[in-house]
């Protein structure tokens, strides 16, 4: 039996988010609302609302983004023979950084690290890693936006810093390939151009590059922030 535990702004997005984690749709699950949305007053004590869904015993999951990623030769840290170039004072102050965001905001997970070329890759996995997700990973950007800024103080060369936190970013981005791969599919099949909908910069720039080599199609970004949006074009021949 398969469970995910989401939060969410309302109910119907965090049994979205789960369905979209476990790959299946909901008549195959079961759907148990542990807390409901609380608006708080002015903004203050706000609370998400929580679900747990489960896979039926009878049900199979058959989820794209598991099937492609067996395919995906990045790196996630979970390759116990690679070790990574050097530590270095941006990678160490990155991850003292980390810890102490998400001490403060009472996660205590596992934290592994390493660097290769210009790249800090930061993992985080736990059970209670929610909370430095956020909505539509919101507060995760944020903490990764801040971690990018603190590396880059103690680095002489620009440095990147790819954090993860619960799996989500890594799960996100299978996601976004399979949607941009639907995308430039259907626009090939209609003729027509295919809007996506709004995502961050770094999302985008994932669309983009995982779209070049499509033949057929070309992606451009309209419109602004924050419905800023990725158009995939049918190439005119």
């Amino acid at each position: 039996m398969t469970t995910v535990t989401k939060t969410a702004a309302t109910v119907e997005e965090a049994v979205k988010a789960a369905l979209e984690e476990l790959g299946t749709t909901e008549d195959k699950v079961d759907i148990e609302i542990i807390a409901e949305p609380q608006a708080g007053f002015l903004g203050v004590g706000r609370k998400d609302a929580e679900v747990k869904v489960t896979v039926k015993d009878d049900a199979p999951i058959a989820s794209e983004a598991e099937d492609e990623s067996d395919d995906d030769d990045t790196y996630y840290g979970d390759d116990e023979n690679f070790e990574g170039d050097t530590a270095t004072e941006a990678e160490d102050a990155a991850v003292n950084f980390v810890a102490e965001v998400l001490s403060g905001i009472g996660i205590h997970g596992n934290m592994d690290s390493y660097r290769e070329d210009d790249t800090i890759y930061i993992s985080v996995t736990g059970s209670d890693c929610a909370s430095a997700i956020g909505r539509h990973g919101e507060t995760l950007d944020a903490i990764s936006y801040m971690t990018n800024l603190i590396a880059n103080k103690h680095s002489e060369e620009r440095v990147h810093v790819h954090l993860d936190v619960g799996g989500y970013k890594k799960h996100r981005e299978q996601v976004l390939r399979n949607l941009a791969g639907k995308a430039a599919s259907r626009a090939l099949r209609t003729g027509r151009k295919v809007e996506m909908e709004p995502m961050n910069p770094a999302q985008r720039r994932l669309v983009h590059a995982y779209l070049q080599d499509f033949e057929g199609v070309t992606t451009h970004s309209e419109g602004t922030e924050p419905n800023r949006h990725v158009v995939v074009t049918p190439e005119q021949k």
